[in-house]
């Protein structure tokens, strides 16, 4: 399996440096924000990766894999794209122009790419989007066709959603998505639980916590028994602050148990922390009262969750 960390903002701390260069705890780093949209195509056919570039550069000086993340999705678009106004031909167009110059700068370079990213509400519904809204849901495995076509053919391809985790509307939703692609003859390999999950109720969870193993496993294998590989994405687990030990434990307790789902199904190939420390963290600055979601502490130490972590995958190793 893959153990893979996201650097939200690619930090220049040399602490977070030297965690995120070594291939002791992780192999893979995934771009939060440069391949997006707006970050790469702010103005119609006008490019820019400088973002992209330094990251991809970084995972081939220190040989890492890279996860690219993402190709459509209905946030952070340039205005030009969300307030277009355009006609389906044209907009389909403008999904191959972009898919074409982002994925094929790339080309063979992503293990994944998050080709389409939160498409469904909570209900398993369409999310409305400039995409949606225009060309219909066809606009899904229309983008897997684009991504199949410019992303190398040793590139991964996968749908990417949060809150799949819980088995609920949601999750069948995205069922739904991976047979609607399949059904048009289009690759497809995968399905992204995002996992971002609390070890306890949360003001943003509405009293949801982390699933229990056999939850967590079950909703994996709503995907893989559909012949496509599954991965957790962009894992964190947060709580309300300030920590105490027993708010360690639990996220301990809850990491541990997203692991071992992963361990359970064979075709869950990695696993992607959403940061190295909380330091740097986004989940303060979406839910104040939230955080400490990491694997490492404000201070860089390595917290009891990164221990829970350790011993599952040992644990795995050894059977």
């Amino acid at each position: 399996m893959e153990w893979s960390s996201n650097p939200s903002t690619f930090s220049t701390d040399p602490v977070e440096q030297g965690i995120i260069q070594s291939r002791a705890d992780f192999n893979s780093i995934t771009p939060e924000n440069a391949m997006k949209w707006e970050s790469t195509e702010p103005q119609r056919n006008n490019f820019t990766f400088a973002g992209a570039d330094a990251i991809a550069d970084f995972a081939d000086r220190y040989n890492k894999e890279m996860r690219c993340h993402t190709l459509v999705w209905h946030s952070q678009l340039p205005a030009w794209v969300s307030q277009g106004n355009f006609d389906n031909k044209t907009l389909i167009s403008i999904m191959e122009n972009h898919i074409k110059k982002v994925a094929g700068r790339y080309k063979n370079k992503c293990t994944h790419w998050d080709v389409v990213n939160e498409a469904l509400n909570e209900d398993g519904t369409y999310r409305s989007s400039v995409f949606y809204n225009t060309i219909g849901e066809a606009f899904i495995p229309i983008a897997f066709r684009f991504a199949a076509k410019y992303a190398g053919s040793k590139t991964k391809l996968y749908y990417n959603d949060y809150n799949l985790e819980y088995g609920s509307a949601k999750a069948l939703g995205a069922q739904r998505i991976l047979k609607l692609v399949q059904s048009y003859g289009v690759q497809i390999d995968g399905v992204g639980l995002q996992a971002h999950l609390s070890s306890e109720a949360t003001a943003s969870t509405g009293g949801g916590v982390t699933p229990d193993v056999k939850t967590l496993t079950n909703v994996l294998k709503l995907y893989t028994d559909l012949g496509v590989e599954v991965a957790y994405t962009e894992l964190d687990v947060r709580f309300t602050t300030p920590a105490t030990d027993a708010k360690l434990k639990a996220q301990a307790d809850a990491y541990a148990r997203v692991v071992q789902s992963c361990i359970n199904v064979k075709k869950c190939v990695g696993i992607t922390i959403w940061g190295i420390s909380d330091k740097y963290s986004w989940i303060p600055g979406v839910f104040p009262t939230e955080g400490a979601a990491l694997l490492w502490d404000e201070n860089f130490n390595k917290k009891p969750a990164y221990s829970s972590v350790l011993k599952t995958i040992q644990s795995f190793r050894k059977s």
